[in-house]
Parts: structure tokens; sequence; C-alpha cells
């Protein structure tokens, strides 16, 4: 056989294999090599079966059955690649984010710090912030990026509980910066202070910078609220109300770095600044967060240390008292966000649900 005729044999095979070629689908191999998608929501969020992205046929039904025998869930969703791979409960009611709204401040905070309106490096003092009764000179010396960090140094009373206050140190005992404490005056003059410098109302720059660009399908302004006791602090919380399906949109967001579609909506370095460990796990306080998995960011919490590893690898979370819970997870590509009725205090079940859902594919696998 000559040379000619081996090479026209050969062109033959290579077309009818190519021709031929099928490609094995995601839901079969659990090829994980295809995410990211950067699939992202119009209107409403696209679903997808979890087989598609490797996991067992009894996720949702192993999902739920935990629920509703642990825990006292409202609304639930797992967002993988963009697309829903489960839902439960009313993912469109709006209700109360607790502590989670320190995150989306810090979301917020992002495009004023990198367009020059707010340095973090100003001192409260500079800015002509005191507070009822008065704080104390060393206090005044705390920045902005002591208080988004939760390290003032300032332990005065806050306007509103929930939070670590009743393990601080003395006042005028620590400097601003050298001590992490979960305080919610740091948090509550923070929102002042972002108003004060942007000249906005913070809830109608949330509706400008996020609701709408991000296409929120349940955000109502005349929700939205601040509380607490100005008796005690000059500085009220600026809560929010958002519902479970707008939560992942703000999770997603978060996940792909701060890009949606085609707009870098927050930049990417502030999405990896906010969300890396500024305090870590082993220099929590009180001392018993040091068991933990969490350090502490720009207000997000991160995981750190021996927990930042497999499934959690770069992971991070808004935390809300009673079960409020933005999880994101780039090593799955997934965002888990839960809402429950604010008197349910079930976090370390839901961290187990978590568990059961990181653990539910068919092949491990973990993105880079």
């Amino acid at each position: 056989m000559n040379k000619i005729n081996i090479f026209y044999i050969f062109l033959v095979l290579s077309v009818i294999f190519s021709c031929t070629k099928t490609e094995t689908p995601p839901d079969t191999d659990n090829n994980v090599d295809k995410w990211p998608m950067n699939v992202y929501p119009g209107e409403s969020w696209r679903v997808a079966n979890p087989e598609k992205y490797g996991y067992k046929s009894t996720f949702s039904e192993d999902i739920n059955n935990y629920i509703e025998s642990k825990l006292t869930t409202t609304g639930l969703m797992v967002v993988v690649g963009g697309e829903v791979i489960h839902s439960y409960g009313d993912i469109s009611e709006l209700s109360y984010l607790a502590s989670c709204r320190k995150s989306l401040l810090s979301m917020m905070y992002g495009k004023y710090v990198e367009n020059g309106t707010i340095n973090l490096s100003r001192t409260i003092n500079d800015m002509g912030i005191d507070d009822v009764g008065g704080l104390l000179p060393i206090e005044k010396n705390a920045t902005i990026l002591n208080c988004i960090t939760a390290r003032s140094g300032v332990y005065h009373s806050a306007s509103n509980t929930g939070d670590d206050t009743n393990y601080a140190p003395v006042r005028g005992s620590k400097n601003p910066g050298e001590y992490f404490l979960y305080n919610n005056w740091d948090f509550n003059v923070a929102g002042t202070i972002f108003e004060n410098l942007t000249g906005l109302n913070i809830y109608a720059a949330f509706e400008a910078d996020f609701a709408i660009p991000l296409q929120f399908q349940d955000f109502s302004f005349n929700q939205q609220k601040k509380s607490g006791n100005l008796a005690l602090s000059n500085f009220p919380a600026y809560h929010f109300y958002l519902s479970v399906r707008d939560m992942a949109r703000l999770g997603y967001l978060m996940l792909r770095k701060g890009k949606w579609n085609d707009t870098q909506v927050i930049s990417e370095n502030w999405v990896k600044t906010t969300t890396s460990s500024f305090t870590k796990v082993s220099e929590m306080n009180p001392t018993f967060r040091r068991t933990q998995s969490f350090g502490y960011g720009y207000m997000w919490w991160v995981w750190d240390g021996n927990a930042n590893r497999d499934a959690y690898k770069n992971g991070f979370a808004a935390i809300g008292a009673g079960g409020q819970f933005i999880t994101v997870l780039p090593a799955l590509d997934m965002v888990i966000v839960q809402k429950t009725s604010t008197n349910d205090n079930t976090s370390d079940h839901y961290w187990q649900l978590v568990k059961l859902i990181t653990e539910s594919q068919k092949v491990t696998h973990y993105l880079e």
C-alpha cells in the first residue's frame, strides 16, 4: 500500500471519529472541568437537576429530610454554576437578615473606598463622631478600617444587642486595631459613616448599586428600616429585609468576584480583600471563638486555619442570628442561602446541613 493510500485512509478515519465522538454529559461523569459556567439569572433564576453537577439522585430528598427533622427553615436555596439545584420553602418572602446586614455593608463600601469617597484611614475624631456620654480620647483614634474589621477598641454600649460586648475589655484598655471583638458599636457606626461620607441613604444606595443592577425580584425600599435604643448610642442598626432568592444574588455576585454578566459591580480586589482573614482564627476574641472555623475579614466570616480546605477552601459567609446565612463556597462553585424564623437559633444544625450538601457529590472534586 503506497503512502498516498495510507494518508487517505487515515484522513477518512479521522473524519469518522470526529463526527461520531460524543461528549459525556456532566450528569453522568461529574465533569466539573466545565465549571464555572458563569450563568447569571435574569428576571428569575435558572433551575437545574442536581445530577447535572454531579450530585446524588437523592440530593433534594436528603436535604428536605434533614431540614424537617432538625431545622425550622423558612426558605433555602442551593446554587451551583449559577443555577438553582435545590430550593425549599418560601424563597420570595421578605424577612429580617439580622447580622447578615454587616456583610452587605462591606459590599457597599467597595465602590466608595476605591473612588476615594471613603478613606479607611480616617479616624472617628477626624469625622467629628462622638456618642452618648462621650467617647474616650483613645477611642477617638479608631479608624474606619478598625470599625469594619471589629477592631475599633471602642467598648461603648451599642444601640442594639446581639454581639460579644459581654466579653469586652475595660473601656480605654485597648488601642484601636489591637484587639478583635465582635461589637455592634463598630458595625453601627460604620453604617452612619457610610451615609455621612457618601451623602446617601444606606437603603437608596443599596437599591441603586445592587438591587437594580442584579435585578432583585423582591426588593422593597419601604420595607427597610433602622432600629435601636438611641438613648444608649447615637448610631442605629441598619437592618435589611430581603428574600432568599435575592440574598442568593448577592452571594453569587461575591462568588463571581464582583462581576455580574459583563459589569464589574464590585472590584475583584475588594471582594478578595474583604473575604480574606484580616483577623486569623487564632487571634479571635473571646477565646472560645478560636476553637471554631472562622477568622474575620471586612464584616465577612472567613474559613481560616485548618478549616480552610477542601469544600471550604477560600469560603466565606454572612451570618445572622436566628439562622440567617449567605454561604459562599468557591471550591464547589456554590452559594447556599438559608432563612428561618428569627426566634430560631440552630446554627449548629445549619452547618451540619452544609456538610451534608458538600458531601453529596457522587465523585468528590473541588475547584482551584
